[in-house]
């Protein structure tokens, strides 16, 4: 009999690390060394935090050094912004969702969101834990707090092998970090 196979979170121990983010542009910094990664077109990334935690800076800033332009709006009465970034090659299609306002994950399936979230492209979202269990597994967590008025602490935490190569790549930009659950 084989054995299942494992997930990347069965076989390896999270990697989490947390970093300190002073000012927004350490923010600017951190999106800026997510966008240089390749992966980053491929990946869903989960970013959770309360009111006014930054979820929205940390995703217009991811937005705009992958080459979105024009007004990057917040998707909490849409659910959903569609951008398309048609010079890259090959093509980019995100999606930024909000489901703040989804009171019961159900409203997810009911969306048509499980096509968007199956077809090629970056996933962003925002309030996930609204859409629970209907949700694919995210490759990146972000979880902001607020430290003050400017400074937030962003933990980040891999639940793939492509949200381990996402974490590497912010490590050296930000100041301040701690990491547990992988090598130094």
């Amino acid at each position: 009999m084989m054995a299942p196979e494992l997930n990347f979170v069965d076989r390896h121990p999270p990697i989490v690390k947390t970093v300190s983010l002073p000012t927004e542009v350490h923010t600017r910094a951190l999106a800026l060394a997510l966008a240089t990664q390749p992966g980053i077109a491929h990946a869903y990334i989960e970013l959770h935090g309360p009111l006014g935690a930054g979820k929205t800076t940390v995703v217009r800033h991811l937005l705009r050094a992958l080459g979105v332009s024009g007004r990057i709006k917040s998707p909490t009465y849409a659910v959903v912004e569609p951008y398309e970034l048609a010079q890259r090659e090959p093509p980019l299609n995100i999606w930024h969702f909000d489901f703040y306002r989804f009171t019961d994950p159900r409203e997810w399936e009911d969306a048509g969101f499980r096509d968007l979230f199956a077809s090629p492209g970056l996933k962003l979202a925002e309030w996930p834990e609204h859409a629970a269990g209907m949700l694919p597994m995210a490759d990146l967590v972000l979880r902001l707090s607020v430290v003050d008025d400017d400074a937030r602490l962003l933990t980040l935490c891999a639940q793939s092998s492509l949200g381990a190569q996402l974490v590497d790549a912010v490590f050296p930009v930000t100041s301040g970090p701690a990491r547990q659950g992988a090598d130094a």
